[in-house]
């Protein structure tokens, strides 16, 4: 297959100089989260950058631009585009990778190439531009059941403040608990925050983003910031660790500029609540909870010490850590749209996960994104190994 235009293209020198430091060490392939449960070295970090690296010799170098790209057989492109889509996108590799290749933002760039050359998303990725023009949402499921289902009575929300709660897809369609209880805890420290109405509230992007699919999300965004900007909001606030990653990185790429106003997780804002004597928490629970760090919230945007601080207000509590925690932990499975795909890995990395909250006594494995939520809690089913496991705010929320 010839190649009709360059595959570094796509990259900016930084990420080229990424791919050319690689020195295929395969220190990484002790974090990554799919190697874990394949053993697949197909699909490892330094073998997709050796592949693309390949393609990019094909068709960049002094005697393709001379003579003409080399051939690229059409199977190895479709490899490769497995490979980069069944990736969790966790960043791991990055983190570990002894020359600081920034993993994390490198595979969706990949992805986006694959999808501009036909060769991606895979499977039920592909419905997600279409579901979001339809409904707003990568799940296609209706605008006016966003957040009738699980808003709790007696919350009030204003149309206008300062402050503005974004629920978020999976956490309004899929991870119900979590999403009251956010509105519970923030009714509780008693600032009044806005939100938008359910069509208004669309998909943050991210779903878009990750899978490599680029074309609607300027307009989603610019949607996004000037609804909450006409409310007069001048601190956004969000539980779902890929909406916060995708506004507080992404955004102000997509909107031209800085945003009107900050991004904060909800421990953040609760942890100075906490802080400041606006939230107390009395009901003491005599419980052993081990809280496993999201990918894109710890190495994403780099929360760490506000969900542990959370936790540890709690009267007779005891916080357990898993052997890899904050910027090191490893993935639930459930990340980067690959669960859409390559459902037995997730399952797999998830019962991981399970096994050691298991292996350390822990009473409940406290999690604080609605991706891992939604698919631990699937993980769990019928397996041997049994833990409760609840959402940050949701335990907090019964607490109060």
């Amino acid at each position: 297959m010839k190649a009709k235009e360059s595959f570094a293209g796509c990259l900016s020198r930084l990420e080229l100089m990424e791919l050319d430091a690689c020195t295929q060490c395969g220190e990484c392939l002790k974090y990554c989260p799919v190697q874990d449960v394949t053993g697949d070295p197909s699909v490892s970090p330094p073998e997709k950058i050796r592949i693309f690296r390949e393609f990019i010799k094909a068709t960049d170098t002094l005697k393709a631009r001379l003579f003409g790209p080399d051939e690229i057989d059409r199977r190895l492109l479709e490899d490769f585009a497995r490979a980069i889509f069944e990736c969790t996108t966790c960043g791991a590799c990055g983190e570990k990778c002894p020359v600081g290749i920034y993993t994390q933002r490198l595979w969706p760039i990949l992805r986006r190439e694959m999808v501009k050359r036909g060769l991606g998303p895979l499977g039920s990725q592909a419905e997600f531009p279409r579901n979001v023009e339809d409904t707003g949402n990568v799940y296609g499921k209706p605008a006016e059941e966003r957040f009738k289902p699980w808003f709790p009575e007696g919350v009030e929300v204003l149309e206008r403040s300062g402050i503005a709660y974004y629920a978020g897809c999976t956490g309004a369609y899929e991870a119900q608990p979590m999403v009251r209880g956010d509105a519970r805890v923030l009714g509780a420290i008693g600032e009044p925050f806005a939100m938008l109405p359910p069509e208004e509230e669309v998909c943050c992007g991210f779903p878009l983003f990750i899978t490599g699919q680029h074309d609607m999300l300027e307009g989603l965004v610019k949607r996004l910031v000037d609804a909450y900007s006409a409310r007069g909001v001048n601190t956004l606030v969000c539980s779902c660790p890929c909406c916060v990653n995708m506004m507080a990185r992404e955004w102000p790429l997509f909107y031209g500029g800085s945003l009107p106003f900050r991004i904060r997780h909800i421990s953040q804002l609760v942890a100075e609540a906490l802080r400041a004597g606006k939230l107390r928490i009395t009901k003491p629970l005599r419980e052993r909870l081990i809280y496993h760090d999201p990918c894109y919230l710890s190495r994403g945007v780099g929360v760490i010490e506000e969900p542990r601080e959370v936790l540890r207000s709690i009267p007779g509590a005891t916080l357990l850590e898993f052997d890899l925690h904050g910027r090191e932990s490893r993935c639930c499975g459930a990340g980067g749209a690959a669960r859409k795909v390559f459902h037995e890995n997730a399952i797999g990395m998830g019962r991981l996960t399970i096994d050691e909250a298991v292996r350390k006594k822990a009473d409940r494995l406290i999690l604080s994104c609605p991706a891992c939520y939604e698919k631990v809690n699937e993980a769990m089913e019928g397996y041997e190994k049994q833990v409760r496991i609840t959402d940050i705010m949701e335990l907090l929320a019964e607490l109060l």
